[in-house]
This record gives C-alpha cells, sequence and structure tokens, in this order.
C-alpha cells in the first residue's frame, strides 16, 4: 500500500522555487508601495506578474497546452499554500478567485469559439471574469431557488433579475451569469438553470453599489438585471445546465480556498509563538505558561488536520474519484480552524492583536467570511450526514462516508 506524503523532486523543487519568489521578490516589492498610491500599486502587480510569466510559475491550476504549469490538485496545494503567504501572491500567478474557478470552468464547459473569445485572455491575464450566480432575495446556498430568469424573444434571451456579492464585477470584462431558462420545471429541481456568458459593460447590466462588508469595499458588487439580451452563442455549457456547471465549478473551487486559508492559518500560529517566545509577563516568557501552550498545541494539531484533509481530498480529484464528501468536509473544518486559529493569536498579542499594527486584525475580519463563502458551515455538515446516512444504508458501514481509508 502506497501512501507518501512527499513531494517528487521536481515538485519540491517547484515548492522552493514559488516560495524564494513571493517572499524574496512579491512580498518585499508590495512593502515598498504606499498603501494610498493606488497607480504604483497598480504597475508593481503587474510587473510581477510580468515577473510570474518569465520564472515559469504562471497557472499553476492550469494544462501546459494552455500556457499552465500542468499541477495536479496535491501539487497545487503547495503551490496555493505558499502563494498565500501574501494577499495578492494568488494573482500575481494568476491562480486566484473567483478567475482560477472560471478558468476551470471554461477549460471543461466552453466551445472553442468561447474559448479563445473569453479563456484565452484570462490565462494571458489581460482580461478578468466574474461568477453571478447568488441574489438576495433567495439564499444563496440553494442555487435551485433562483429568480433571475432568462426570457425567450425571437433568436434572443432577454434576462431580468437581482444579484449580490458578485467578486470582481467591477473590474471583470465578463461575467458568467446563471439564470432561470425552463419555467416549465418545478421550482427547486436542478435543470431550471442555464449558464450565460456576458460581455461587460453591458447597458443590460447595472452595477448598483459596491457591497461594505466587515473588511471594507472590496469588489463584492450588487448587480441589477434588466432587459439583458443574449443569443445563443453565449450559453455556457448547454440549456438546463447550469446547475451542473455551477456545482462542477465549486467543487476544486472550494478545496483551493483551503489551501489558501491553511498559509493563512500557518501564519497566524507562527506569529502566535513568536510572541510567546519574546513577551515576558508574571516571571515568564508566555511560551512557558501552559494556557498559552494549550492554545498553541490545539492551533498545531487543527493546522495538521487540515493539511491532512486537503491533501487527501486532493488526491481523490487528481485520481478521479468521487471527492464531494471529502471537500465538504476539508472546507468546513479548514474554515472554522483559520478562525480559531486567528482568534488564539489575536488573544496572545492582547491589545496589539487587536490593532491594526500587526496584519491579524485585517486576516480575522477576511477568516469569518470563510464559513459561509462556497455553502455555510451548516450545508456541508448537511450533505455530510446525508452521504454517511446513504453510505451506512447502501454497504452497512460509514467507512466509506469518512474518507474510504484503509483503517
Amino acid at each position: 500500500m502506497a501512501i507518501d506524503f512527499t513531494l517528487a523532486p521536481e515538485h519540491e523543487e517547484i515548492r522552493k522555487r514559488v516560495r524564494a519568489f513571493i517572499q524574496g521578490t512579491v512580498m518585499p516589492a508590495m512593502e515598498q508601495v504606499k498603501e494610498d498610491d493606488r497607480d504604483e500599486y497598480l504597475r508593481t502587480i503587474f510587473r510581477l506578474r510580468t515577473q510570474a510569466k518569465a520564472e515559469g510559475l504562471w497557472l499553476p491550476h492550469m494544462p501546459k497546452e494552455w500556457g499552465g504549469m500542468g499541477l495536479g490538485h496535491v501539487e497545487l496545494a503547495m503551490v496555493q499554500s505558499e502563494a498565500a503567504k501574501t494577499r495578492v501572491g494568488p494573482w500575481v500567478l494568476n491562480c486566484s478567485a473567483p478567475d482560477e474557478g472560471n478558468m476551470h470552468t471554461l477549460l471543461h464547459w466552453a466551445t472553442d469559439e468561447q474559448k479563445e473569445k473569453y479563456l484565452r485572455p484570462l490565462l494571458d491575464g489581460v482580461s478578468m471574469s466574474c461568477f453571478a450566480m447568488t441574489e438576495p432575495e433567495v439564499a444563496g446556498s440553494d442555487p435551485t431557488l433562483i429568480r433571475t430568469e432568462a426570457v425567450r424573444d425571437g433568436d434572443e434571451w432577454v434576462i431580468n433579475g437581482h444579484k449580490w456579492f458578485i467578486s470582481n464585477a467591477r473590474r471583470a470584462n465578463f461575467a458568467i451569469l446563471i439564470a432561470r431558462t425552463e419555467p416549465d420545471v418545478p421550482a427547486g429541481s436542478r435543470g431550471a438553470n442555464t449558464a450565460f456568458l456576458v460581455d461587460l459593460p453591458n447597458p443590460g447590466w447595472i452595477d448598483v453599489r459596491e457591497v461594505e462588508t466587515m473588511h471594507g469595499s472590496t469588489g463584492h458588487s450588487e448587480i441589477v438585471i434588466k432587459d439583458l439580451r443574449l443569443t445563443d452563442d453565449q450559453i455556457l455549457g448547454g440549456r438546463g445546465n447550469g446547475h451542473r456547471l455551477g456545482q462542477y465549478r465549486l467543487g476544486p473551487a472550494r478545496l483551493a480556498h483551503c489551501m489558501r486559508w491553511i498559509s493563512q492559518a500557518e501564519t497566524a500560529l507562527d506569529m502566535m509563538v513568536d510572541r510567546a517566545l519574546n513577551r515576558y509577563s508574571h516571571g515568564s516568557l508566555l511560551a512557558e505558561k501552559q494556557g498559552i501552550q494549550w492554545m498553541i498545541a490545539d492551533s498545531a494539531m487543527e493546522l495538521y488536520q487540515c493539511k491532512l484533509m486537503v491533501l487527501h481530498a486532493a488526491s481523490k480529484i487528481d485520481k478521479g474519484e468521487d471527492f464531494r464528501t471529502e471537500v465538504s468536509m476539508a472546507k468546513h473544518f479548514v474554515a472554522g480552524s483559520l478562525n480559531r486559529i486567528v482568534d488564539r493569536a489575536i488573544q496572545v498579542h492582547g491589545a496589539l492583536g487587536y490593532s491594526t499594527d500587526t496584519p491579524l486584525a485585517n486576516m480575522f475580519q477576511h477568516a469569518r467570511w470563510a464559513r459561509f463563502a462556497d455553502g455555510a458551515d451548516e450545508i456541508h455538515q448537511m450533505r455530510i450526514a446525508e452521504r454517511t446516512i446513504a453510505a451506512y444504508q447502501s454497504t452497512g458501514s460509514t467507512s466509506t462516508a469518512t474518507g474510504g481509508l484503509p483503517l
């Protein structure tokens, strides 16, 4: 039985190159940029992207024939975790959300013509995209309830609806829009929706506002869609396949988020230990106090579990096996662990951690989003429970629902 948690030499070399580039080039460059100098910020980002291409660290998640590094999901985990040591890292390597998930979606579902028009510019880094599914009137965790409607009018589709929390919408050159096209399909059914490709800007796509969140206005837009007209050649993946396409996109995308969250959790744990080794109080260093040691130990154990879950789920994707339960478990657990580990790091730092003098406060604001992004905790728990019950009913054992591991 082959269980090996080491990387092949060529992949270990890639990890070292990514780490060196992120820590030796990207971080120092971004530290030189003034927070309020938007133009310099963008110039620096695009210069770093050019360097990433030149060093062969571009598109780690895409096949080599499309200009990528051709990595599987296990190898991608190490790249994403190294890149996410800084917020801009995944964007510099062109493997950040939502573009990353949209690239996978277009590669799998788009026609050749659509790939050249929409996918190619994304891969080249000259275009940006968004994925418009979530709506304010219905539960975001249940896309079968979508109310945005596309109605046939001659040779065109006329679309009206309302979307929000559409990440990247204000910067996007196109959107993948999910709308209901099948009025005769009962509400709640999975064959009612269709995905459309929308060129932006468009008079029927009205950007109402950028939704203010706990961490500020960072590109999550509210959109009103009014009499938006599209043609059949802008349907992505076939009529009635919107739900399938969305779920195909979200599975690996959830795991990619976990890969990046692990990096943030590890950064928080590093900061926690460093603080404990350097802060003296009540007769000893914090690192010598049992209460602090427990926080460090709990965080280390959780981070270990996170890494194992992500690696196992990634290996199932690479082998073409059913990975839904493992990804749901990883997404739920890693998101929760990120929140707990960052919170403990703030506690160990005391008032300093609550201030903005360290990155922890900002990390905590972002971490809270993780527990409902790409499916709320409770939705994943429900699905995990359903699959566990189904496994027992089918086989008399819950083993297949707990990873199908040989123990």
